[in-house]
């Protein structure tokens, strides 16, 4: 498997740095940084960005005008939620949430908000609704507003764009887009995070994140396998229109409008989920059912994940199993709205339960 050690001892060899090569050509960026885990690379963005006010206040508490202001989208994914609650207890930021995909409301908070230093951060593909990021809209604000933009690419990454370039270049955005966050754990199907940005974020990471610094670098093998599926990704382009084909047969076999190739079926209670999700799995579709706290109370749902391995009998079949248990033309009823409402409050740490383990709400029922 090769050294066992953090990045910075021993476990960094020719094998990682040529993925991060290919990884930082393929997001159109100077550099990129190789995490354990998606989820170590989202933590380790927030505390570096955190970091910032710490830097520039040295031997006391950074003021408020110091701190960094940050507005995360309220879908974001829980790695981006933890990492600014880390910097926020620190005391190095404060965060706002904006509705989800709202830039009216992500515009008022940008022009009301004193604080120099603002960093914006969303999903480019939110994984249990399946839809995009505003990414053009996005671009036009931080014009106007000057801040530092940050993109999860994780679902995007190798599915979206003409050479998988991800969302940013599908939106023909990728300049604009400072910091671009991926994992090489989905469509390259491997294992690990990676941070594409420039080499002076590179090097302020590799200093600041300690999810990076204290963990070990993935093994020699898995960074080989990533290189080679990443190469084989970027040439063979069929691979990214036979999804998107999958994704238009399924539309139109369900008359359910659909954005992308994550497939979001709300089904309500968590009884009904499990329900739908164990007949899915009897008719041989390994769908397993979304529940709290990975998404709202009576909001539990199907969430189906086209890929380039099916075929249109895979999806023509995946349809019939569906429609015996799911009704269609109710099947997204709760709309991201409704979701929002639910996740914006999920977001504050007061109100927090919607992110407790299982065990810690069934402690807190007893």
């Amino acid at each position: 498997m090769g050294p066992r050690g953090s990045a910075l001892i021993c476990g960094y060899t020719h094998y990682h740095r040529v993925l991060e090569s290919s990884l930082a050509s393929l997001k159109k960026k100077e550099d990129c940084l190789l995490c354990p885990t998606g989820f170590s690379a989202n933590m380790a963005v927030m505390a570096s960005v955190g970091n910032i006010a710490s830097l520039l206040s040295v031997g006391r508490k950074p003021s408020k005008r110091e701190k960094v202001a940050i507005f995360s989208d309220a879908l974001n994914h829980a790695s981006l939620i933890d990492g600014i609650r880390l910097v926020e207890r620190h005391q190095e930021a404060v965060a706002f949430v904006y509705r989800h995909c709202d830039m009216i409301h992500l515009d008022g908070l940008l022009s009301s908000c004193e604080m120099e230093k603002k960093v914006v951060v969303s999903d480019s593909l939110f994984s249990m609704d399946g839809d995009f990021a505003p990414i053009a809209e996005l671009v036009e604000l931080r014009q106007k507003h000057n801040f530092l933009l940050v993109i999860d690419d994780a679902h995007g990454t190798l599915i979206c764009g003409e050479n998988g370039g991800g969302v940013a270049e599908l939106c023909e955005a990728e300049n604009y887009i400072d910091i671009c966050i991926g994992t090489l754990s989905k469509a390259a199907g491997c294992h690990g995070g990676f941070i594409a940005c420039s080499q002076k974020w590179k090097q302020l990471i590799q200093s600041r994140g300690r999810s990076f610094i204290f963990s070990t670098a993935l093994p020699v093998p898995v960074a080989a396998a990533a290189h080679a599926a990443i190469t084989v990704a970027r040439k063979e382009k069929w691979r990214r229109k036979a999804i998107w084909s999958r994704v238009r047969e399924f539309t139109s076999l369900t008359n359910m409008p659909v954005s992308s190739p994550i497939i979001s079926l709300i089904i309500g209670n968590e009884e009904s989920a499990l329900l739908a999700s164990r007949h899915m799995l009897k008719s041989g579709f390994h769908i397993t059912a979304i529940r709290p706290p990975t998404v709202p109370s009576n909001s539990c749902r199907l969430r189906v994940t086209l890929s380039a391995a099916h075929t249109s009998d895979d999806v023509k079949a995946l349809c019939n199993a569906l429609f015996m248990c799911v009704d269609f033309s109710c099947a997204n009823s709760i709309t991201s709205s409704n979701l929002l409402n639910l996740n914006y409050v999920a977001h504050e740490e007061t109100e927090d339960r919607a992110f407790l383990s299982q065990n810690d709400m069934l402690r807190a029922k007893l």
